[in-house]
């Protein structure tokens, strides 16, 4: 399975793509928000390891696409199913930094989206993103998602607790 626009292909992980992870995946400045990383080769390793199981997994809940630009692998999107009863799903991205500013997160959400919505056939899509994020925050305004508020202190992160950012679309609003 692949997504793609006129800039970039999202495409299933292989077993090699840790070597692309790690180059990104192994520095600070892009784990600074998450609750994993810096990553060791065995972190890399593991994380590609785990996405190619659960895309073999039934019913299939985690999506992780490879985003490829200029035939080089920088970055991974991520779609969860979160509830089939409801019909809610969520995103997320992560860029190699050397590519941060050239607007490939926000069409990398614009897929993502798009796919939660057309292929799953969800109601709701949302994201969170640690307030002190602001690019990622404006990714997501930028894509149409709304702004819902604050969930305090809901990660430990890095032996502290972190407040998370809540943003959502709707799928009648995406069709707008």
């Amino acid at each position: 399975m692949s997504l793609s626009n006129e800039r970039l292909l999202l495409r299933e992980f292989t077993k090699d793509d840790w070597i692309d992870v790690h180059k990104y995946a192994s520095q600070d400045i892009v784990c600074q928000y998450q609750p994993w990383g810096p990553n060791t080769k065995d972190d890399s390793l593991g994380f590609v390891k785990q996405v190619i199981n659960d895309a073999n997994q039934e019913p299939r809940t985690r999506f992780v696409f490879a985003i490829v630009y200029n035939e080089n692998m920088i970055g991974a999107g991520e779609f969860n199913i979160r509830d089939f009863t409801n019909k809610i799903g969520e995103v997320a991205y992560i860029l190699n930094p050397k590519y941060w500013g050239k607007g490939i997160a926000t069409d990398v959400a614009k897929l993502l989206i798009d796919f939660g919505f057309k292929e799953l056939k969800l109601h709701r899509i949302y994201a969170t993103c640690d307030p002190r994020n602001i690019g990622s925050s404006k990714v997501l305004e930028k894509v149409g998602m709304v702004k819902e508020g604050r969930i305090r202190e809901n990660l430990f992160v890095k032996g502290g607790w972190r407040d998370s950012l809540l943003f959502s679309v709707l799928e009648h609003e995406w069709e707008k």
